[in-house]
């Protein structure tokens, strides 16, 4: 996908739109769907995987903390694939390399080979996301894009809420193996629709590729979720010298990446979009959504568990309807923001996900099921109403020729956001927890005094959450309607 010159005319013809562009985002949507439902549907499955493989834990993790790592080091690049090759391209690259990953994950017959098809997978999905996103800003007129993102929405929240009990469902029933299998005709479907009527949007460039830009960013991104994402595991932490060492490196390449990409006259990632105050405020509003919501979705499994004393099971059925939910709105929000703007649905949501973080401190053992259903389903409602209206405002300012980075630059700090949102809520949990035993001398505590101090800690974990929710809603006011910026 390639630099695109101008932005189509609000005048577009319902022909074009039947035509061109809905067979184009279904077929975009189809891929993104089983790309982003494979991030979230192996992590039932690793007790399985490793008593299959004989593996430790901290082994298997490289199956989720891997894809990620992808993710995260090549979204940044990818503003400069979607100015380089074309769409069908990418597409067909990104579901191939993905359909492979899926095969080789599936028939693997050591752990090695498993991790191999899944980090070719999360190469495939990182170059899927953003574009999904780039195409939808290139061809559909501004006044209508809400409703579209909020289809991506809708995809991006409802493949992760039924990823875990689709994965709990197959791995009971079957082996963890058909994960793979059932995910590989779905995007064998994906991919040969998609050759089939996908047509190339906009022109290509041949951009220069900054080699040492690219490596800056690697280290930087890469190192900055990798460490993150070590520290919030439970068996390290910020003192840890490896997980320290590795933030050090990312931040430290992270900067001269920056003042690199400000000196080159075609930079690999455009820091200039934060020139744009809709999408560097609205940027910040989704990182500190993202990082309280990853969070929450962290904790809450553990809190449920240990502390309210739940089951397994029904914590993953509690937590499944708030995900449906939020996936279902997506599109719902979309089309309200293309009404009336993002300050009518921002403001509010960013209130209600305050107040619904605020009330999980007083959520202690005792508490009736349906109460913690339905504040995570209105957790999840809050969400819907705040992600994808800030993230269309924002970049619906960009100029055309910086949506490719801007693209970038969403999803990677997204990604990054939900790395240190997880890895800092569950350092703030396990430090209350210590601190509580501390207090009281005990060192070897009993299972009563264990619930009690998971409780202390996760609802230190819940106040911090709430201060990043409050930082939220002051921002929202700053947030108004954003109009494009033409070429400059």
């Amino acid at each position: 996908m390639a630099h695109v010159s101008q932005e189509p005319s609000a005048a577009a013809t319902t022909e074009t739109v039947q035509v061109k562009v809905l067979p184009l985002l279904a077929v975009l949507l189809s891929g993104a769907f089983v790309a982003i439902l494979s991030e979230t549907i192996l992590n039932v499955a690793l007790n399985a995987i490793m008593s299959d493989f004989g593996v430790a834990s901290s082994t298997a993790q490289w199956l989720v903390t891997g894809y990620m790592l992808v993710i995260g080091t090549l979204i940044p690049i990818s503003a400069y694939f979607m100015q380089r090759f074309t769409t069908r391209q990418l597409f067909i690259t990104a579901m191939s390399l993905f359909t492979l990953g899926t095969l080789i994950a599936g028939f693997s017959p050591v752990f090695a080979m498993l991790l191999v098809g899944r980090l070719t997978q999360a190469v495939g999905t990182a170059l899927m996301i953003p574009l999904l996103t780039n195409v939808i800003l290139a061809v559909i007129p501004i006044e209508r894009r809400g409703a579209a993102m909020g289809m991506v929405g809708l995809v991006i929240m409802f493949a992760p809420a039924i990823g875990p009990t689709v994965s709990g469902i197959i791995v009971d029933s079957l082996s963890w193996r058909w994960l793979f299998y059932f995910i590989t005709p779905i995007s064998l479907l994906s991919l040969l629709f998609g050759v089939k009527v996908l047509r190339n949007i906009g022109e290509t460039s041949r951009p220069k590729l900054d080699v040492v830009s690219f490596i800056l960013s690697t280290l930087g991104f890469g190192g900055i979720v990798f460490g993150f994402s070590a520290a919030g595991k439970g068996d390290a932490s910020f003192t840890d010298p490896l997980v320290y060492s590795t933030l050090l490196i990312g931040f430290a390449s992270l900067c001269i990446f920056g003042w690199r990409q400000l000196k080159l006259e075609t930079p690999l990632l455009d820091i200039r979009v934060f020139r744009y105050p809709m999408f560097l405020i609205g940027l910040i509003v989704v990182m500190l959504v993202m990082m309280t919501m990853f969070a929450m979705m962290l904790i809450m499994p553990i809190y449920m568990q240990g502390a309210l004393l739940f089951t397994a099971v029904t914590a993953g059925l509690i937590m499944l309807p708030g995900g449906l939910l939020n996936g279902a709105l997506s599109p719902v929000m979309g089309r309200l923001f293309d009404k009336f703007g993002p300050r009518p649905l921002l403001i509010p949501g960013t209130i209600i996900l305050a107040a619904i973080v605020f009330s999980y401190r007083y959520t202690t053992p005792g508490v009736p099921v349906w109460i913690v259903i339905v504040q995570l389903a209105i957790l999840m409602v809050a969400v819907a109403m705040i992600m994808m209206p800030t993230n269309t405002n924002g970049l619906n300012q960009l100029p055309a020729r910086l949506y490719p980075h801007g693209t970038a630059i969403m999803n990677t700090l997204m990604q990054v956001a939900g790395a240190i949102g997880a890895a800092l809520f569950i350092s703030v949990m396990e430090n209350g927890q210590q601190r509580y035993l501390a207090n009281l001398g005990i060192s070897e505590p009993t299972a009563e005094q264990t619930v009690e101090a998971l409780l202390y800690g996760s609802q230190q974990s819940f106040s911090t959450g709430f201060f990043f929710a409050c930082a939220a809603v002051v921002l929202s006011f700053f947030i108004k309607r954003s109009k494009q910026t033409q070429a400059e």
